[in-house]
């Protein structure tokens, strides 16, 4: 028995259709799901269409992602979020075209889960850790191989930071299942990973797919999602193209930019000036 561990989706149902449609033509037929299912792509209620149809269809884990626990509290409180702000429109468009089906998912989803196949080794999924949904298993890092001691599967699947990896330590392993939607360093590629039942153990594959880029890109400007992040997107494309460029590490320019010249910048309080100079001076290409 073969297992399609897909995470980060962020939206690209195009991606998604793809990886699916492939991991079928293997006869795979039992589905991980890692989080992150919608935010920095357009029509995510495609995405959701997907992700129903499949728990409908085939065997599905289901676990909650950083951007799950974004729409909850935002449907809770609200963050402020606002439109033509690269700082938080993206959120704000996401938010705005799920339903309330979608948020009740979203809530019922646990943050790690244990699965039992008979005569293997258990699996430990989760996204960013199996404790925390933001945190994020590093290679070379203390935090990492305490969480790895602190549970008694042999095997942790992740995702959450978006590359590709893979961690042993004293018999035991972390599989980051990249990311289907957006992943960092797939030279444009959707990425995720397929766990293979061999002789009672499990031997992963990463698997790396092309798909239709510039249809996802077009998407971004026929939604008008570009119209409630402007520069957020520009990123998007980037990433979507080379992906070499992690929105958080512009951000993190953006906010030093801010800083430098106005003495002090907290989120989600970044002028869009601030992204402009930050793109400019990472210099990422910009969508006339």
């Amino acid at each position: 028995m073969d297992i399609a561990v897909l995470s980060d989706i962020h939206g690209n149902y195009v991606a998604l259709e793809k990886c699916i449609n492939y991991a079928l033509s293997r006869n795979i037929e039992k589905f991980i799901f890692l989080g992150d299912y919608v935010g920095e792509l357009a029509y995510p209620e495609k995405t959701m269409r997907i992700i129903y149809e499949m728990s409908e269809k085939y065997v599905c884990y289901f676990i909650k992602g950083n951007k799950e626990d974004y729409w909850i509290k935002y449907q809770n409180s609200g963050f402020g979020w606002q439109k033509n702000d690269s700082t938080t429109g993206s959120l704000l468009y996401t938010y705005n075209n799920l339903t309330d089906e979608d948020i009740d998912f979203f809530k019922g989803l646990p943050i790690s889960q244990n699965i039992v196949t008979e005569n293997m080794p258990q699996i430990t999924i989760c996204h960013g850790s199996p404790y925390k949904v933001n945190q994020k298993l590093l290679p070379n890092n203390d935090k990492t191989i305490e969480i790895m001691e602190s549970v008694y599967t042999s095997i942790i699947l992740c995702g959450h930071t978006h590359i590709q990896n893979k961690i042993e330590y004293k018999g035991k392993m972390i599989l980051n299942a990249v990311a289907v939607g957006v992943p960092l360093h797939s030279n444009g590629k959707s990425q995720f990973l397929i766990l293979h039942e061999i002789n009672n153990i499990w031997k992963e594959e990463f698997v790396s797919l092309e798909y239709d880029v510039e249809n996802v890109i077009d998407d971004i400007y026929t939604s008008g999602l570009d119209q409630y992040a402007p520069y957020w997107c520009k990123v998007t494309e980037n990433l979507l193209r080379n992906g070499n460029i992690s929105h958080g590490t512009v951000l993190a320019k953006a906010m030093t930019l801010c800083k430098d010249e106005t003495g002090n910048c907290i989120w989600p309080n970044v002028p869009e000036k601030y992204w402009k100079r930050a793109l400019a001076e990472m210099q990422i290409d910009m969508r006339s």
